[in-house]
């Protein structure tokens, strides 16, 4: 049976309450909680807790605020996006999801494997209330949806883009952070380069080995890797490293080098758009997409649990064509169909760690 909350209940009964113009609509029918108990606020919808780099990193997270955005349009409902602090703790994070949670926003949603521990705790202390995190499936509870995602797929194809499209035969990768999930961004992309053509050397670099050290929010310190593997011979640059990508894709452009962005289509970014010119493609993670259906589920009185993994069959995750550039390049826009077609079809398997 359909797990409704008083939260989603108290929704539903206010916009009746409208409809008719008959409060006691409302005074009937809404009510009755476990767990600690929201504010009730009236028709909030959505909120969405965002990673490091925040809003405005032109990838992940802006990505994610999309999905919010589309939500606020369908439903017509307030939502909330919630930026992170510098140097803050699990704590911090528990007290962000549990305050969404008891102003009355359903569902809450934490962006990024960060929110792990804090997201095991809210739903925990607030069972009424849907919770979604992003790029973390460790997290068991039936009011928890968890949002995944196969990067390898989307970074295979950017490999062999990047194969075809280079010149050098030197093509670099640069992850934020040496976690597995960048991993698996570096391994896709390994292979679809190496599969594409064997003779392509690859050059990587992996800007910190924690999040705390600003790996995913330091486009200086992008913008170095990339300099640094231009000077190797690199004509083609993959980035997974939110925020620190936007230095990637200067220092690539500034070279006349390709970059391929990630997460979202970057070639249509208008932070990046002098740029633009040199961003090849970019391998994306719908993350909005993902967002958008579980506020949906929820707003259906259905809310999704459970993993809910998008892969490059359902659209999850692809590359863009956005570039006119990506079709005049001899052989790569069929080699990538090709890809495309064998890793749905199975024929292609692709690994998730280098």
């Amino acid at each position: 049976m359909p797990r409704f909350t008083h939260t989603r209940i108290a929704r539903r009964c206010a916009r009746t309450a409208v409809a008719v113009a008959t409060l006691a609509l409302v005074a009937t029918g809404c009510g009755g909680t476990s767990g600690e108990s929201s504010d009730g606020q009236g028709d909030k919808g959505m909120a969405i807790a965002f990673d490091i780099g925040g809003k405005g990193d032109q990838s992940f997270n802006d990505a994610a605020y999309a999905g919010l955005e589309k939500a606020r349009a369908e439903f017509g409902y307030e939502g909330e996006a919630v930026e992170p602090k510098d140097g803050e703790s699990d704590a911090d994070k528990v007290q962000r999801l549990k305050q969404l949670a008891k102003q009355g926003y359903d569902p809450v949603v934490g962006i990024g494997f960060i929110y792990a521990n804090a997201t095991k705790e809210a739903a925990a202390a607030y069972p009424d209330t849907t919770f979604g995190i992003v790029d973390d499936a460790t997290v068991k509870a039936d009011n928890v949806a968890a949002l995944v995602f196969n990067e390898e797929q989307g970074s295979y194809l950017a490999g062999v883009a990047a194969a075809k499209a280079s010149k050098s035969r030197t093509v670099g990768f640069v992850g934020g952070v040496d976690i597995p999930l960048i991993h698996k961004f570096e391994a896709g992309f390994a292979q679809g380069v190496k599969d594409t053509d064997p003779s392509v050397k690859l050059v990587k670099q992996y800007l910190t080995q924690t999040p705390q050290e600003g790996g995913f929010s330091s486009p200086d310190k992008g913008k170095a890797a990339a300099e640094a593997q231009i000077e190797k011979g690199a004509d083609v640059i993959y980035q997974a490293a939110g925020l620190s990508g936007q230095g990637v894709v200067e220092a690539a452009a500034k070279a006349k080098k390709w970059a391929i962005g990630v997460d979202s289509d970057q070639y249509r970014q208008k932070a990046l758009s002098k740029y633009k010119r040199y961003i090849l493609t970019s391998a994306t993670k719908d993350v909005g997409g993902a967002v958008f259906a579980l506020a949906k589920s929820v707003e259906d009185g259905k809310p999704l649990s459970g993993v809910q993994r998008f892969s490059l069959k359902e659209g999850g995750v692809g590359v863009t064509e956005s570039n006119p550039e990506f079709a005049k390049i001899p052989g790569l826009k069929a080699a990538v169909d090709r890809a495309k077609k064998d890793i749905i079809a199975g024929k292609i398997k692709v690994a998730t760690t280098p």
